[in-house]
């Protein structure tokens, strides 16, 4: 094998290092990226039934924020933490794809 090839990639697998080729679509992947615990985003593609809250608004953790209908199926979207609601990002009626921004809390 040769190690100066610049094709090479050095891989970490638990503590041990691998010399690689990669393909172009694993270089193009999108590259995984932590969440943003302050933003609230759908999980499922829907339509927002009902908003329950309002921008500068005190909530709890497990307060409803809003409910998703996804397939005659209801959702409500709660609060993951006590804080203040910083903006709302739809309206009610809104059809919003999966990862959608939907609050921020500041």
């Amino acid at each position: 094998m040769e190690e100066n090839n610049p094709n090479y990639q050095i891989f970490v697998v638990n503590s041990a290092r691998y010399l690689t080729l990669t393909t172009t679509k694993y270089d193009r992947r999108k590259k995984w990226q932590a969440l943003d615990p302050k933003e609230v985003r759908s999980i499922i593609p829907g339509s927002v039934i009902e908003i329950f809250a309002a921008v500068g608004q005190e909530m709890k953790a497990g307060q409803a924020i809003l409910t998703l209908d996804a397939m005659k199926m209801y959702t409500k979207v709660e609060m993951p933490f006590d804080g203040v609601i910083k903006s709302i990002d739809v309206a009610k009626g809104d059809r919003v794809p999966k990862n959608t921004l939907l609050v921020t809390i500041e």
